[in-house]
């Protein structure tokens, strides 16, 4: 009780004022999750990479790919490499869920504009 009377937060204040940010975060990773699950079907191998125990190889896959895309001048190489491994970083690191979700969103629906017309 001293030390609520001080100005520090007790458990109960803490964790009221973490709840939104909790939200938050959940809501990230739940649109993360669904962006990735309509990915997920044209990227062959997508879903085993997803496994807990593979992070050592997506993680080296992600930044082998996202180097790769940046030598896009070579024909093998190309721009494509660069959002897939950021999409793969991405599910080991929750500070780059919510800027490729919203790129995945904005991708798929520049893409159904480009078909339409």
């Amino acid at each position: 009780m001293a030390a609520a009377a001080k100005g520090t937060l007790t458990n109960r204040a803490a964790l009221a004022y973490l709840h939104p940010m909790k939200r938050e975060r959940d809501h990230i990773r739940a649109r993360f999750d669904r962006q990735y699950r309509k990915i997920q079907p044209l990227v062959p191998g997508m879903a085993s990479l997803r496994k807990p125990g593979w992070m050592i190889a997506r993680v080296s896959l992600a930044v082998t790919l996202i180097l790769g895309g940046f030598l896009a001048i070579l024909p093998i190489f190309g721009l494509w490499m660069i959002p897939v491994g950021l999409l793969l970083l991405a599910i080991d690191l929750p500070i780059l869920q919510d800027p490729v979700a919203r790129l995945m969103i904005r991708g798929r629906r520049w893409i159904a504009l480009r078909r339409r017309r």
